[in-house]
Formats: C-alpha cells, sequence, structure tokens
C-alpha cells in the first residue's frame, strides 16, 4: 500500500511539473522607446472555428508561453470547414479562451476575417464588438458593418500567390475601402511571406504596418523553437499594456513588424529602437585608431553593413552582431585623422523596400 501511495503522488508530482514547464513564459527580450512600452502582439490566427487545427485556448497558452503580450482569433467568417462538427456563432472562439486570456494576462481582442475573392481579397477586422454582423452577402455591407462597430481594418497577406499569383497589385476595390476609411492597415509580413510591396504603400498612404502569424496548426508545426525561430508578429509601441494602448498605438501608426531576422517599420520608430538595442562605448583611443565596446543587449540579430565614409576611416565592411553579445570593434585612422563618421546601414531594419536603416557614430 505504501508503494502504491509513493507511486501515485510520484505520478501526480510528474503532472504538475509538466504543466508548470508546458506554461514556462519565454520573455522576448526587445528594448521600450522613451515613453512607451513594446508590446507583442499576434492580430491573425485561427482555431477550429475556422479553419485551424487546434482549440481556441491553445493559442493562448501557445502566445503565454512565447513571450506575446496580445493576440486576436481572427476566424474566417465565409470559410468554415468544420462547421458540420463544430456548431457555433462567429464570437464563440473568443468567449472560449477569455478567461483563460485573463488568467495568463494575455491581452485577447476579438477579431473576425472578412474572407472575399480578389478583389478586395482578405481583411481582419479586430477591435469588434460582435463578430456576427459581419456575416453579409456583399464584402461592402461587411466592411461598413466593421466600420460601424469601430474596428481596426487592416488587409492580409496581399502578396499571397492564391489569390495574387502574378504580381502583388493595389485594385481599384482597395482604393474605395480606403477613401471611404475601411482600411486601417495592411500586413507587410504574413507567416512565411514578406511583401516589400505593401510596406511602399504603407509609407505612401499613411497605413499601420502589422506582421501576423496567421497560424493555423499547431505553433511548433510552423516554427522551430529549438533553432531559435519566432511566430511573426507586431511590435506595438504602446502608451500602455491595455487593449486601449494597443489600440491608439496602432491608430497612430507605431508598429514594427517582426519577421524572420528582419524588423519592418517607420524610420522615426525604428531609429530610437534601433538605439536602444545596442551600448555603444570608447574602450581606447590614440592616434592610430578607436577600440569601441558595441553590446547587442536584446533577442534581435542586428546586421551593420558599411556604407559610404571618409576613407582614412578604416573599419568593417559588414558585421553581425548576435543577441546578448559584446564586440571589440577597432576603427583605424589613416592621414592623420584624429576621428570622423563611422557610417553603415542596419540591413535588416527595413525602413523602405530594399532598404535598411542608415546609421552614424561619429568618433
Amino acid at each position: 500500500m505504501k508503494v502504491k501511495k509513493v507511486l501515485v503522488s510520484a505520478f501526480l508530482l510528474a503532472i504538475c511539473l509538466m504543466n508548470v514547464q508546458a506554461q514556462r513564459r519565454n520573455e522576448i527580450q526587445v528594448p521600450d522607446l522613451d515613453g512607451y512600452t513594446t508590446l507583442k502582439c499576434d492580430f491573425h490566427m485561427h482555431t477550429v472555428f475556422s479553419d485551424g487545427l487546434v482549440w481556441p485556448t491553445v493559442r493562448v497558452d501557445e502566445a503565454y508561453r512565447e513571450g506575446l503580450d496580445a493576440i486576436s482569433l481572427t476566424e474566417h467568417i465565409e470559410y468554415r470547414p468544420h462547421k458540420k462538427d463544430v456548431v457555433a456563432d462567429h464570437n464563440r472562439s473568443f468567449d472560449l479562451c477569455q478567461k483563460q486570456a485573463e488568467k495568463l494576462g494575455i491581452l485577447l481582442i476579438r477579431g473576425s476575417e472578412i474572407t472575399r475573392p480578389m478583389a478586395p481579397g482578405h481583411f481582419n477586422a479586430i477591435f469588434l464588438a460582435d463578430s456576427n454582423p459581419l456575416e453579409q452577402k456583399e464584402y461592402k455591407d461587411a466592411f461598413n458593418e466593421a466600420k460601424k462597430q469601430g474596428a481596426f481594418i487592416f488587409w492580409n497577406h496581399p502578396g499571397w500567390a492564391a489569390q495574387q499569383p502574378d504580381t502583388t497589385k493595389w485594385w481599384p476595390e482597395h482604393t474605395e475601402l480606403y477613401n471611404e476609411g475601411c482600411m486601417h492597415g495592411i500586413e507587410v509580413a504574413n507567416g512565411p511571406l514578406y511583401m516589400p510591396e505593401a510596406v511602399q504603400w504603407c509609407l505612401d498612404k499613411n497605413l499601420t504596418m502589422i506582421g501576423t502569424s496567421d497560424i493555423h496548426q499547431p505553433i511548433q508545426t510552423d516554427y522551430d523553437f529549438s533553432k531559435d525561430e519566432h511566430r511573426t508578429m507586431t511590435f506595438v509601441f504602446a502608451k500602455e499594456r491595455s487593449l486601449k494602448g494597443i489600440r491608439e498605438a496602432l491608430d497612430n501608426r507605431r508598429t514594427a513588424a517582426y519577421y524572420r531576422e528582419l524588423v519592418i517599420g517607420r524610420e522615426d520608430l525604428l531609429r530610437p529602437f534601433f538605439e536602444k538595442c545596442v551600448e555603444i562605448e570608447e574602450i581606447s583611443r590614440n592616434e592610430k585608431g578607436v577600440t569601441l565596446s558595441i553590446t547587442n543587449t536584446t533577442d534581435l540579430v542586428l546586421k551593420l553593413k558599411k556604407t559610404a565614409h571618409d576613407t582614412s576611416l578604416v573599419y568593417f565592411r559588414d558585421m553581425t552582431l548576435k543577441p546578448h553579445t559584446r564586440y571589440s570593434v577597432r576603427i583605424g585612422f589613416d592621414n592623420s585623422i584624429k576621428g570622423g563618421d563611422m557610417n553603415f546601414e542596419v540591413t535588416n531594419f527595413i525602413v523602405a523596400p530594399d532598404k535598411g536603416l542608415e546609421y552614424t557614430i561619429s568618433l
């Protein structure tokens, strides 16, 4: 009997340890901007209540473990392949995981995906009050209902080959939606897709840049976390960690998409963000040059490439700063110079199509 009790106790302890490990949170180490907190968000994902393969609470648990702050379950309005087995209205996935989100401190945003042929294609509406009225015969009626509810509406995966097989194109229908106040942002990155055309549209039309996973399967199916992969997401520079703070930041375009090793956003945001990512200290200096200590304090990879400069200043051609690593960098002085501008491009901080963030360290 005593042996049996010991075995039962060991079994229960093992279950408890497994549960603790399953809910272990991996914080994403990136800096805050002055006056703002950087929230890690995914505004596009699916469950069995549309065409996903997991229960809604699984999405909350995944987000918690990966260090996310906010998510939105954006089930398709028009496409529900499991509807014979999973019978519910369009709000059900949100309702089912609301308590789990509150328990784990994940900010949960009610959303849905308006799923139409091109054009206009697929759009997410988040910050909805009720998803059910979006089920409309005409797509414009669905958009107008989302607008009526004050939703934040963004165009999903404009470069998706299933809808735009030859070129990523802006259609007349998108101009109409934009002019009618039914488009506030665009996904510049969606899962494995990066769409530079969308970056330019956001810059030209003053739209918010969004990055999402659009995950359908269990998250580990698409991303290998043992190799430090991460889901595509949005960094939101918010005044506070709340739904209100996220919405205010989205409305004011304070976002950056985090896709693979790329951080994609507006230059006026990425410049101070980069400055917060690195610590630069002068270690020594003489007539032959200067030695700098450069530390990457984040989980991000930072890729630097030398640009036009005074050739009397001699420094690296290119350099990769790995996460949480300190480097000693020597800059040589030729032709009796005593200093100058060390110019480089942060090639994976994308501020426009095919353009990284230009930066200068004055010596």
